[in-house]
């Protein structure tokens, strides 16, 4: 089977991240978590002491920034921000409402579209984030647009920061639905499915039913 360029697209706490490094598994495929790029951008802002609304101050931050992708061995796949690893740092609630602001930016999403863009020129990767299949990747060969209800995805997010961050479940969903309202009514790249994407709910799914679903239909495909 020829290699494919597949978008799973969703908003936080749908099972993007479990799901997308599943399913690349199962495809022998790359998994790209773009997400974890724009909270990389978004840490490396402030540790540089830049405001989400400076707009010039962010375009100079990328135009210096390198953020890489790299497989270990013992700990799977790495961020990295100018050779140091910041994966267990991008995952703070203060950089994941941070990284919500910057995702909105004009200079940081020209700087990823390129980044993300040479990931995919060889195909053969599964690219997880909320807007692959519309602006990233308008051509790619599959397109999953992955939901569940704002209750459920709460609870599964809380379950993953829980003794991490500190954070009760009330204010994860809190904060999880600021984001949903940020994410889908930001004037550029807003979240929503591609018109052709494939939509799965998966409030009452498991992971390998989900996944079998995306299979089956990764299988139809002429």
């Amino acid at each position: 089977m020829k290699k494919l360029l597949i978008t799973i697209d969703g908003p936080a706490g749908a099972g993007k991240t479990t799901i997308s490094s599943a399913l690349a598994d199962r495809l022998s495929y790359t998994y790209i978590d773009t997400g974890a790029l724009y909270r990389g951008v978004a840490l490396a802002a402030r540790a540089a002491g830049i405001d989400p609304e400076d707009q010039g101050g962010l375009e100079g931050l990328c135009r210096r920034l390198h953020l890489e992708f790299i497989r270990t061995p013992d700990q799977g796949t790495r961020l990295m921000l100018e050779e140091k690893d910041i994966t267990d740092r991008i995952r703070t609630p203060e950089v994941t409402m941070l990284s919500s602001a910057v995702s909105a930016k004009p200079a940081v999403r020209r700087f990823l579209l390129g980044v993300q863009r040479r990931m995919g020129e060889n195909k053969g990767a599964v690219f997880e984030g909320r807007d692959m299949g519309t602006v990233v990747f308008p051509d790619a060969d599959v397109k999953f647009f992955l939901d569940a209800s704002p209750e459920i995805r709460a609870a599964r997010r809380y379950k993953e920061v829980e003794g991490v961050t500190g954070q009760t479940l009330e204010e994860v969903e809190r904060d999880l639905r600021i984001r949903d309202r940020n994410d889908s009514s930001r004037s550029l790249a807003p979240l929503k499915p591609a018109p052709d994407a494939v939509r799965i709910d998966s409030t009452a799914l498991s992971l390998e039913a989900v996944i079998d679903t995306m299979l089956a239909h990764i299988q139809t495909r002429p």
